[in-house]
């Protein structure tokens, strides 16, 4: 999810219809550059190489979103069935409309991961990894990272361990409460902030992250690490 704010003015997208390696590519009414979904930087027109404000966000459930959430308005566009129209598509093993342009067959096809890329480094969290750690301190970079993931929604964020000046660890309490290592505070994980102990009141920042499948992740990071795979 990105901010339409750009310089100040508010833009417009749509969907060009258009593809980068499988990934989409969306258009602004304003300009109509050529946008990477993925990147959240404009590729081609006048505005190419402008970057969208990155707003932190997660994919879970219907149901879970409503019991957090349950004033929520939905919006509901076009198909308004049950069926799930792409389910051939998710049960196939296709690498999306035009193939890979690098096969990687250190993973499934279509195995989700979560991608992380920070200054030109990239990690993939496979879910298959994530169901059974559902919670991850790593380092990407130079940066300290949290991984929390909620197996029953396919729930995953990301977030910096670095607070005031120091790094965190994190284990699990149960489900998506966490606590750290450092001062015993406990932590909402979905949203990285401290609910009771010395940091109380204290929120980790979001880091950028995808859920996406294995082959559109390695398409467009080829070098990318795989965290959790035996050497």
């Amino acid at each position: 999810m990105y901010s339409r704010i750009i310089d100040g003015e508010e833009y417009t997208f749509g969907v060009s219809g258009k593809l980068i390696m499988n990934i989409l590519v969306m258009y602004d009414r304003q300009t109509n550059s050529l946008w990477s979904q993925l990147l959240g930087r404009a590729v081609e027109g006048p505005l190419a190489g402008s970057e969208l404000e990155y707003l932190p966000s997660w994919q879970t459930t219907w149901e879970d979103w409503k019991t957090q959430h349950p004033d929520t308005l939905a919006l509901r566009k076009g198909y308004s069935g049950f069926r799930d129209p792409y389910a051939g598509y998710y049960e196939s093993d296709s690498a999306g409309v035009i193939g890979e342009a690098v096969r990687n067959n250190l993973l499934y096809v279509k195995e989700f991961v979560i991608g992380v890329e920070i200054d030109g480094q990239a990690t993939a969290y496979p879910f298959s990894v994530l169901n059974d750690e559902p919670i991850v301190n790593d380092l990407i970079a130079d940066t300290s990272v949290l991984v929390v993931f909620n197996y029953f929604t396919s729930t995953g964020v990301v977030f910096d361990r670095n607070l005031n000046g120091e790094t965190l660890t994190f284990s699990i309490v149960s489900d998506l409460t966490i606590t750290d290592d450092q001062t015993g505070s406990t932590w909402d994980g979905l949203t990285g902030t401290a609910i009771d102990g010395p940091l109380a009141g204290e929120t980790l920042t979001r880091l950028k992250s995808t859920g996406i499948f294995w082959f559109g992740w390695s398409d467009w990071f080829p070098e990318t690490e795989v965290y959790g795979l035996e050497n």
